[in-house]
């Protein structure tokens, strides 16, 4: 039976709220480096792909760092946690802008997506120990935290960046982040108690049961899945302003594509998590997953404007939702004292999904001329996500005991 006094509280609410402010600041460094790039592009008199490497090693740390700071929120708590990791973040965004090559531009990097990792998955497994009933509802609206700062950030910078460049934008970053993110995480101290963690544990254990699974063959079948959806779902994000920029309609409307599709991905994410809460973390997936792959399959047709924008939109209304169920699933069937470490551990092989896909993708249109290839591939990879999804909800038995 559920514990009421212990969960669904309005402290967990207000905390759900904390988390939600803190990932939309924390979460800059995924999206900074992007909108800096052609300022970096212009300053050194580099390529493109050479301007690009700053993003690459930012994603670098970010993998890492979801990999990392879990553990480490496992042992600790997540209020050191945050506030290290807002240190080093700005440490890399502060020695970025003061750096005089491209090579020690890019390094900090490193240090600006491993703080940023902090404020993701992190903060979505320690969030989740404060709810039950509404748990999915809960974790989907600490994820949307990335997804806002996305579309938040960039309406910061773009005053600062015509008026002082890139390097006072990454200064401005590096002051506001331990101002801002280190007073807040205090008011994340208090922890669950060893009651309620025990609590959530005996459901755990309960629904880890009517798997049918071991606790590692489960999490080694979520990694592949983990990779298997994002290298599906990088294909329009990474590469949508490339495609419209080939298709004669410029950066800029493949930019308002790319906004698009993170307002549906929010919307996405908050629909998805009241639905996990009736039907669980993994048939959510199976639905995400699902409706990825059709959308992915539009994209083939998609080939004037308007069509593109319909597109997008309902690939963002489509993918949303399906990383944060991961989380979903490891609350549901693994115990509560090790969330931390295998919600980052799946959000790892996300974000390598991301990384893989997206170079891929772009090797395929270099190989053919074209993004149909890399379309098909994407569709591919999704299939092995449903498929393995699939496999997982059919070796799932009735819960012994319902929560």
């Amino acid at each position: 039976m559920e514990r009421s006094d212990l969960h669904d509280t309005p402290y967990s609410w207000a905390r759900l709220a904390l988390t939600l402010l803190i990932g939309c600041i924390g979460s800059v460094g995924m999206w900074a480096v992007i909108v800096v790039l052609p300022g970096i592009q212009a300053e050194f008199g580099i390529d493109r792909g050479d301007a690009s490497l700053p993003y690459t090693v930012c994603m670098a740390g970010f993998a890492l760092g979801s990999l990392s700071i879990g553990r480490w929120v496992d042992r600790f708590g997540i209020t050191p946690c945050l506030a290290a990791a807002a240190l080093v973040q700005a440490a890399g965004f502060a020695l970025a802008g003061i750096s005089g090559s491209v090579l020690l531009v890019t390094l900090p990097h490193f240090a600006v997506g491993f703080g940023a990792a902090a404020c993701f998955a992190p903060l979505i497994a320690d969030v989740s120990h404060w709810f039950l009933r509404r748990r999915g509802t809960a974790v989907a609206v600490a994820a949307s935290g990335n997804y806002v700062a996305g579309a938040v950030w960039p309406l910061i910078l773009r005053g600062i960046l015509e008026t002082g460049g890139w390097r006072s934008a990454y200064m401005v970053i590096a002051l506001a982040l331990p101002v801002t993110v280190l007073p807040l995480a205090l008011f994340l101290r208090r922890q669950v108690s060893a009651e309620a963690t025990a609590h959530s544990d005996g459901l755990a254990t309960l629904r880890r049961r009517s798997t049918g699974l071991s606790s590692r063959l489960m999490i080694g079948l979520l990694f592949v899945a983990g990779i298997a959806c994002c290298v599906a779902m990088s294909m329009p994000q990474v590469h949508i302003v490339a495609l419209c920029t080939d298709l004669g309609f410029g950066p800029a409307v493949g930019a308002e594509m790319l906004s698009l599709m993170l307002a549906g991905g929010i919307v996405s994410r908050l629909v998805s998590g009241a639905l996990a809460d009736r039907l669980g973390g993994l048939r959510t997936l199976l639905i995400g997953s699902t409706l990825q792959c059709v959308a992915l399959a539009l994209y083939l047709r998609a080939g004037d404007l308007v069509s593109l924008y319909v597109v997008s939109a309902v690939f963002g209304l489509s993918q949303g939702g399906i990383v944060p169920s991961y989380s979903i699933i490891v609350r549901e069937y693994l115990p509560a004292r090790e969330a931390g470490a295998r919600v980052g551990l799946l959000t790892f092989a996300t974000i390598v999904g991301m990384a893989f896909g997206g170079w891929l993708s772009g090797a395929l249109y270099d190989l053919t001329g074209s993004y149909r290839l890399a379309i098909l591939n994407g569709i591919g990879w999704n299939l092995l996500n449903l498929a393995i999804a699939a496999a997982i909800l059919r070796a799932s038995r009735p819960r012994a005991v319902t929560a």
